[in-house]
């Protein structure tokens, strides 16, 4: 029997950064269903280490569920985190996270919440910088590659409950925050809480982790010719910390729209099944891919850097 160690809801526009220890399970829970979550974590006692979604794209491919590793970046190539469970099974390695920049020059927008600046914000309660932040594991993302080789982001289907268990495998600050992109088809055009949940694993747990091998070209600092890395290695939290979030609290307006039995009718034609009954849902998906077919430069939000 799992012991519940922490419970955290983390609200649009926000994430958390969170000590898990090694045997820890982490899981990611969807609340309402349908949001993307972007995933970073660091070795705890050595920041240099983190996450690679490069590696981990190399050895598990585009979308990575349950039964694969999460690996860190060269020299390290350690296995940081095991993902144990996957009740939905769309993730992805592919994209990078969204940044001001993107909102800026794709949108219109000067501020807006978005991944990069997110996870700074939450890092930052433990001393690190936008500089340190790296291409997040998009959990619950559903991306495709074209036979062109385009790469685009499709709409997703997770439902309240789904969830993703991730098993450290070493001591990890981990980072979870609610996706930004709230105007683009990652979490259909809408953004909602999610659930954080931290379970210690029992030994039927741990023996069900596949063994990954020791080799010599795992380099850590005392195997480097300049051994000598300029920066405090250890994390720790600064008890000074407040979190200052981008446009958070966000705020929803309910905005009423009269439709004539036209407009119904070209709307049940258009409308996405991903959103069931809900016809103001469905109304903003036809509304935003219409805007993303006219106005982006790619289906997957990239905008143009040539002035188109």
């Amino acid at each position: 029997m799992r012991t519940e160690v922490a419970r955290i809801r983390l609200e649009p526009g926000t994430g958390k950064a969170i000590e898990v220890r090694a045997g820890q399970i982490l899981r990611i829970q969807q609340i309402e269903g349908q949001q993307c979550v972007d995933f970073n974590c660091f070795n705890l006692h050595d920041y240099k280490e983190f996450m690679h979604c490069g590696r981990t794209r190399t050895v598990h491919g585009f979308n990575p569920s349950k039964g694969t590793f999460l690996w860190s970046a060269p020299p390290r190539e350690r296995a940081m985190l095991y993902i144990f469970e996957d009740t939905y099974g769309r993730n992805d390695v592919l994209f990078p996270r969204c940044s001001a920049y993107l909102y800026e020059s794709a949108y219109g927008f000067a501020r807006h919440t978005n991944c990069h600046d997110i996870q700074a914000e939450a890092q930052r309660e433990y001393g690190l910088t936008p500089d340190d932040v790296h291409d997040s594991f998009n959990l619950f993302m559903c991306t495709e590659i074209t036979e062109n080789g385009s790469a685009t982001i499709t709409r997703q289907a997770s439902r309240a409950g789904d969830y993703v268990d991730l098993l450290a495998l070493m001591d990890v600050l981990a980072v979870p925050n609610v996706c930004g992109a709230d105007i683009m088809r990652t979490s259909n055009f809408a953004l909602k809480p999610v659930e954080v949940i931290i379970l210690e694993s029992t030994e039927e747990d741990l023996a069900r982790v596949p063994r990954t091998p020791i080799l010599s070209s795992q380099r850590t600092p005392r195997d480097f010719r300049n051994p000598t890395i300029k920066a405090d290695r250890e994390l720790s939290r600064d008890p000074a910390y407040k979190p200052e979030f981008t446009n958070v609290p966000l705020q929803q307006v309910r905005i009423e729209i009269d439709l004539t039995e036209e407009d119904v009718a070209r709307l049940e034609v258009l409308r996405h099944a991903v959103h069931g009954d809900d016809d103001g849902a469905a109304l903003r998906d036809i509304v935003f891919s219409w805007w993303e077919a006219r106005f982006l430069a790619a289906k997957s939000g990239a905008p143009a850097v040539d002035g188109a």
